[in-house]
């Protein structure tokens, strides 16, 4: 900030000064104001409805890609991936998707508030990433019946944490420097950031996790280490990371429509009004 000699004094740039520090501050505690800080039930719902809408969507649109990635990776050395039934097996993922996304924001959304007003601004991060995790948790009432303790211990509550904690650093960060709300395509453009770093920095617990799930009744591996070991000295290091291009487009392109899908119905659930009375208004009945 340059100082004219003719229109700024200390007094000013003072004043200046201090608006650019409230600024900040707002930025980084945003979420705690955009509802009543008491109104737990809100934030379940709204949550899990916008949880259970993004999920839903973004399942549907982006199964395909899934598909070829897992195909992609269980074949071994130089064999070819079968291009067909590409849908096949969707509406059995929609029946776990919808609950399992529902029960994750649902549970992440007030514990993310929750744990913002507890912990110190400096370790928001941490609330993100604490708050994915128990919304992870939570959720495995309807996953772990379908993927399994293990997978979901070795990839998804990971993967979830990181996800969000990164998603809502990126969008506090890019808040602050526009000074602004966010609209949908940039929600889309972050959520698609966070997608896609998360999901290139986790395509090694992917692998390992598709590799134990096709291995079947051969029992080529014999657990997490051992499956890990064999890759590397019989297929290189650089197979563990098998299937990053389809994985970082695939989870770059979800995050994009998750995040962008979850916010903007976030909006309009918030725009519909209380989904109980206030005590306000029953003391007006």
């Amino acid at each position: 900030m340059s100082i004219n000699a003719d229109t700024d004094s200390p007094g000013i740039l003072k004043h200046q000064t201090g608006n650019v520090k409230h600024q900040m501050k707002g930025a980084a505690t945003t979420f705690r104001n955009e509802h009543d800080p008491f109104d737990f039930m809100r934030f379940l719902y709204e949550g899990a409805v916008a949880g259970a809408t993004a999920g839903v969507v973004v399942e549907s649109v982006l199964y395909p890609i899934d598909t070829i990635k897992t195909r992609l990776q269980a074949v071994h050395g130089g064999g070819k991936i079968i291009l067909r039934g590409l849908y096949s097996g969707l509406a059995g993922n929609l029946v776990g998707v919808l609950p399992a996304s529902a029960i994750f924001v649902g549970v992440y959304e007030p514990t993310k508030q929750m744990l913002l007003k507890s912990f110190p601004e400096s370790l928001s991060a941490l609330a993100y990433l604490t708050a994915g995790a128990v919304g992870g948790v939570a959720s495995s009432i309807v996953r772990v019946p379908t993927e399994g303790f293990g997978s979901f211990l070795l990839r998804d509550l990971p993967f979830d944490a990181v996800q969000f904690c990164i998603y809502e650093q990126l969008r506090i960060g890019y808040k602050l420097a526009a000074r602004r709300d966010l609209n949908d395509p940039e929600t889309a453009m972050i959520g698609a950031f966070a997608g896609a770093i998360t999901g290139a920095i986790t395509t090694p617990l992917d692998v390992i996790k598709t590799r134990l799930m096709v291995q079947g009744s051969a029992k080529q591996y014999e657990g997490i280490l051992h499956c890990v070991g064999t890759i590397v000295r019989e297929e290189g290091t650089s197979s563990l990371f098998k299937g990053i291009g389809p994985r970082v487009l695939w989870i770059g392109i979800g995050g994009s429509i998750f995040f962008g899908v979850l916010e903007r119905t976030k909006k309009l659930l918030s725009n519909s009004g209380p989904i109980h009375p206030s005590p306000d208004s029953l003391k007006q009945d």
